[in-house]
Formats: C-alpha cells, sequence, structure tokens
C-alpha cells in the first residue's frame, strides 16, 4: 500500500511540475540586440586565405541577379549575345564599385549592391515606348533603348540622393518601430519567393539535387571540421555549386536534353548562356559607352517610384545585414548615410549603362547567416572579385554560365533565412496584444497579396492594373504596389503610427529601438559605424 501511495504522489508531484513551470522555465529566451552564434561578426576577420574563398563564394552566388537581368532585357531591347555579356560585364564591374563605397563610406554593413528588380517595371515601359519600338534595326533600338533608361536612371538617382544627405529618410524612420519593421524584412525574403522554387521546377534534375546538397552540407554535415574550420557549413555554397555545375554539364555533354523543349534546355544546359563566346577576353566598362544618355521625363517620372521602392527594399535589408553581422540595428544617420551612397550608384548606373538601378542583394545577406560569417572584409574582397572578373571577360563569363536554377536552388535557403530575421524582431513587441496580431498579419498577407494581384493581372493583360493614358502615372502605381516590401510597409507604418498607438509604445518595442535612433545613444554604434581613416572628424555623426 505504502507503495502504491508513494507512485501516487510521484505522479501527482509531475503532474504539477508539468502543469506550473517556474517563471525563469518560461522565459528561457530573452531578448537580445546582437544575434548570437556567429563565427565572425561585422569588424572581426577569418584569416586571409579563408576570408579570400568566402569572398569568392559571395561573388558567384551575385552572378545569379547580374545574369539574370541582362537575360530578360537585353532580347527586350533588341540586343543580341554580345550586348548581353556586355551588360552583365558592366552591371558586375559597377557593382563591385557600388560594394566598396557602400561598406566603406554608406552603412559599412557587409552589404553587396547588385542589380534590382524593382527597376524592371519603369524599364519595360521604356522598352516599349513607340519611340522605341519603330525603329527598325535591332541593334539601333538597343542602343538608343540603352540611353532612354540611362538618362531616367540618372535624373531619378538625384532624389534618393537628396533623400539620404538631407537626413530625410533617417527623419522618416523615426516612425519605424520594430513591429512596423517585421513585415518589411520578412517580405524582403518571402517577397521573392518565385525567384526560388518556381524556377527550381523548370529543371527538377538539377535544382532539387542542389537544394537537398546545399540543406546537408551547411545544416547536417556542418560539425565536419578541417584544421579547426567547419569546412562543409563554411564553402557550402561553393562545393555545392561545383558538384551540380558538374553534373549538370555532364547531362549536357551526353545529350540528355537533345530533344526536349526550348525551354527546358535554356533552364537547364550549362551551354546556353552564349556568354562564353560572346564575352571579350579583356574590355574595361566605362561611363557612356552606350552613348549620351537621352531624357524624357514621361521615363523619369516611373523610374524615380522604382528608386523610391529600392530605398525601401534597402532599408529592410540593411536590417538584416545589420542582424545577420551581430551588429546593432543602424542609427538614424547611418542609414540615411547608407541611402545617399545607394542614389549615388544608381547615377553610377546610369552613367556606365548597367541597364537597371541598383539596391542591396538579398541572398548575399543570407549567406552571411549561412556560413555565420558577417565580416566586412569578406564583402569588399567579393567586390575585388566583381571588378577583376568583370574586366577579364571570358572568365567572367565561364562562372556567369552556371545554369540559373542551381541559383534558385539556393535562393530557396537564403531568402527564407533573411525573412526569419525579419520574424526575429517580434522577440522585442508584445505578441500577447491584439493590436500587434492584427498589424503584423494584415501587412504581412497584404505585402504577398497586393503584389500578387498585379503580377497576375499584368501576365494575362500585358499591362499593370493601372492603364490610363498617363505613362508615368501607371509606371508609378504599377511599380509601387508590386513591390512586397514597399506594400508592407505602408499599412505597417502606418497602422501603427495611427491605431491605438499612445499607450502602445512598449508593446511596439519602442523602449529597446529607441537608444538606436542616434549614433551616440548605444556606445557599440562607434565600433560598428564609424566612417575609416578618421573621417568622423569632418562628417560628424548626429
Amino acid at each position: 500500500l505504502g507503495f502504491f501511495w508513494g507512485v501516487g504522489v510521484g505522479e501527482r508531484s509531475r503532474s504539477a511540475e508539468m502543469t506550473d513551470p517556474k517563471p525563469d522555465e518560461i522565459i528561457s529566451h530573452p531578448p537580445m540586440d546582437q544575434l548570437q552564434g556567429l563565427e565572425y561578426c561585422i569588424d572581426s576577420n577569418p584569416s586571409w586565405g579563408e576570408a579570400v574563398l568566402l569572398g569568392f563564394q559571395h561573388y558567384i552566388l551575385s552572378l545569379g541577379t547580374a545574369v539574370m537581368i541582362p537575360t530578360i532585357l537585353v532580347p527586350l531591347m533588341g540586343g543580341n549575345d554580345g550586348d548581353k555579356a556586355r551588360m552583365v560585364q558592366t552591371l558586375l564591374f559597377v557593382g563591385g564599385i557600388n560594394t566598396l563605397l557602400q561598406t566603406l563610406f554608406g552603412t559599412r554593413l557587409p552589404t553587396v549592391i547588385g542589380g534590382s528588380y524593382a527597376f524592371l517595371v519603369p524599364i519595360i515601359s521604356i522598352i516599349r515606348d513607340s519611340s522605341l519600338t519603330q525603329i527598325a534595326d535591332d541593334h539601333e533600338r538597343f542602343l538608343q533603348t540603352m540611353r532612354a533608361i540611362q538618362g531616367a536612371l540618372i535624373v531619378a538617382a538625384s532624389i534618393q540622393i537628396i533623400i539620404g544627405y538631407s537626413q530625410l529618410w533617417g527623419i522618416c524612420s523615426r516612425f519605424f518601430s520594430p513591429l512596423g519593421m517585421v513585415p518589411v524584412v520578412a517580405l524582403v525574403g518571402f517577397g521573392l519567393f518565385d525567384r526560388g522554387f518556381p524556377v527550381v521546377g523548370r529543371c527538377v534534375e538539377i535544382g532539387l539535387p542542389m537544394l537537398i546538397l546545399f540543406v546537408a552540407l551547411s545544416q547536417y554535415l556542418k560539425y565536419i571540421h578541417a584544421r579547426h574550420v567547419p569546412v562543409l557549413e563554411r564553402f557550402a555554397l561553393m562545393i555545392s555549386i561545383t558538384i551540380i555545375w558538374a553534373y549538370a554539364y555532364l547531362l549536357t555533354a551526353s545529350g540528355a536534353y537533345k530533344h526536349r523543349p526550348e525551354r527546358t534546355q535554356i533552364n537547364c544546359r550549362t551551354d546556353k548562356s552564349h556568354l562564353i563566346f560572346s564575352a571579350p577576353w579583356i574590355k574595361i566598362p566605362y561611363p557612356l559607352q552606350w552613348g549620351a544618355p537621352t531624357f524624357n521625363a514621361g521615363h523619369v517620372f516611373g523610374m524615380m517610384a522604382a528608386v523610391l521602392v529600392s530605398l525601401i527594399e534597402s532599408t529592410g535589408a540593411y536590417k538584416a545585414a545589420a542582424r545577420l553581422a551581430s551588429a546593432t540595428p543602424p542609427p538614424a544617420h547611418v542609414l540615411s548615410r547608407g541611402i545617399g551612397w545607394q542614389g549615388i550608384a544608381i547615377l553610377l548606373d546610369g552613367l556606365f549603362g548597367t541597364g537597371t538601378g541598383s539596391t542591396v542583394s538579398v541572398e548575399n545577406i543570407g549567406l552571411l547567416g549561412s556560413t555565420r560569417v558577417g565580416s566586412r572584409r569578406v564583402i569588399q574582397i567579393s567586390a575585388g572579385f566583381m571588378i577583376f572578373f568583370s574586366i577579364l571577360g571570358k572568365f567572367g563569363a565561364l562562372f556567369a554560365s552556371i545554369p540559373l536554377t542551381i541559383f534558385a536552388a539556393v535562393y530557396c535557403v537564403l531568402f527564407g533565412l533573411v525573412a526569419a530575421v525579419g520574424l526575429s524582431f517580434l522577440q522585442f513587441t508584445n505578441m500577447n496584444s491584439i493590436r500587434n496580431l492584427f498589424i503584423t498579419g494584415v501587412s504581412i498577407f497584404l505585402g504577398l497579396s497586393v503584389p500578387q494581384y498585379f503580377y497576375v493581372y499584368t501576365t494575362g493583360a500585358h499591362h499593370g492594373p493601372a492603364h490610363t493614358r498617363a505613362g508615368w502615372f501607371n509606371d508609378l502605381i504599377n511599380t509601387i504596389f508590386s513591390s512586397p516590401p514597399t506594400v508592407a510597409l505602408i499599412v505597417a507604418v502606418f497602422l501603427d503610427n495611427t491605431l491605438d498607438n499612445n499607450d502602445a509604445a512598449r508593446d511596439r518595442g519602442m523602449s529597446w529601438w529607441v537608444r538606436f535612433r542616434s549614433f551616440k545613444g548605444d556606445g557599440r554604434n562607434e565600433e560598428f559605424y564609424s566612417l575609416p581613416f578618421n573621417l568622423n572628424r569632418f562628417f560628424p555623426p548626429s
């Protein structure tokens, strides 16, 4: 009887322990200003050999967007394979310069600056301009279209330069709370879902093995070390791309795609980009290489909308990059400084003729988290590779011939990782508040749903929902509402600042956020964001 009584008491005590946990057991993961678990943060550096390999890995990853955008635009503009190869070279060359400028004098975060999809709507509108489509000669039409794009980029860049260096964006950022930034940063990643598995599905026999291998190497085999370096985790991207690229080459050489549809061949074969044969051995891009830019007021308004979209998307990307580099959130002054330099980046795009504007590369931010290396030096080395291989055209074109399906498989992981960083800002808010749940849910849903409506409508009607006689107005509306982060920011910031906000400062996370608004609000800001060469003496932060 005593035995059964003891068992009963034991059961009741265990039940009580399970139903009444202690407070310190419930709150086991307190909010943290800086992300933990990184091997190298923003201002710590791996060995030079490791840094060079990691920089090359970031360069390889940047090729996906650098090839995809010209692949979309050049045929529409009337260009040939040579024009496409030259545009890829220019995009990488200017991207390398802009990355160096941003990491040295901008936000100083480890961010790669590359081509932006946000500019495609106004650019395609320029391509379809009747004054350009009536040009009979394809090459001449390509040149005239490129010059029109350049002119629009040069003028539109001034908007971002003014917004950045006037500190206007820093003032606007005072209305941003952690709650308001959750949908923006999350949709910087989630909003690119159509660049992920939908592209993988175009060549499953290459894309799916790439996805599985990358996850296996970076996550399940990450504890395998060589000389105290987790080589499989650190270089999972480079190893998996090499293996799957070789596998794709064997399929191509064996004739596996010889009788397949053209679409399948473009996405699967390693010899369909035509970049290697078209690229020159050595070519240095230079300003106005396509000729003098032309200016049209109607083109400029649409491009200005794309500049605003790029600004908002980059703001979310900077927040994610700071977290994955184990830095504090960039203060308003630093954020404005980075936006100003990004405006200069778009100005350089217009002068050199990259064919599109610039923004922060989301996939490279995801790679910071995948490798657990947020070092600024690694990104600066990758910028060197971008410039070097853009000059040596044949060698750069060799790497650029990697099938885009391989990059799409990696995007499935890296875009998701960036989106998760956005969701991590919820730790600073009260998610037991119906108000916060409403704002978060509605802004994320509309941020995905509204751009999807614009995409489906445009696909079916061959023009956006805004279709009036005023082309500039159409470009403005269709560009802004085709961007998930932009829609999310409009909805989230409006609701967050108008819906019961007087008594909700703590619930919104403002008590945590407020000290990072000014440069001197937190002692770590000087370590992370001070300008090099003691330039803060001449440009004191506010």
